[in-house]
């Protein structure tokens, strides 16, 4: 009798292309790790309401739960692995991603790209994924391929363009 737990790729998405792109790298890797893909999706209140709990926060959790299913069908159409499961927390992304890979084979997580030196630069959430994930992390880049197909097409310049 084997006691031992089902390997599990954990995945951080906010709908940028760079969580998408995270996804499809969970799921090329999940047969080499014998493993199943839970893709979380984190919230937390914007920062302009410290203090305070504002009316109305169910928004924020639909926001993010949109978020992870357009990822989910942008990364996999109609070819969802099997075993995939999606959650939504209410948590700091960083440390909701942080807790949910105490448990996991692999943390995936996206860099949003900048132009020039930032380029250089991790942004936040991966910065603490990568600095306090109790499992090996894998930070995913925009794919060339996409990086002026989508965003240039809804918002007129380069993906690099727009963070700069």
């Amino acid at each position: 009798m084997s006691t031992a737990t089902a390997s599990r790729i954990v995945v951080g998405v906010d709908g940028s292309q760079q969580s998408v792109e995270a996804l499809r790298y969970a799921q090329r890797l999940a047969p080499a790790f014998d493993a199943t893909i839970l893709a979380v999706a984190a919230w937390d209140y914007p920062a302009e309401y410290p203090g305070y709990v504002p009316l109305g926060t169910s928004e924020f959790a639909d926001a993010a739960k949109i978020h992870l299913e357009h990822a989910v069908t942008r990364a996999y159409g109609g070819n969802v692995p099997s075993g995939l499961e999606t959650t939504v927390v209410f948590a700091h992304p960083g440390k909701a991603l942080v807790q949910a890979s105490r448990d996991a084979a692999l943390l995936i997580v996206g860099r949003r790209g900048h132009g020039t030196f930032r380029g250089l630069l991790l942004g936040s959430v991966s910065n603490s994924c990568v600095s306090h994930a109790h499992c090996p992390v894998l930070v995913v880049h925009q794919a060339p391929e996409d990086a002026t197909s989508e965003d240039t097409a809804s918002t007129g310049r380069a993906a690099d363009d727009a963070d700069s």
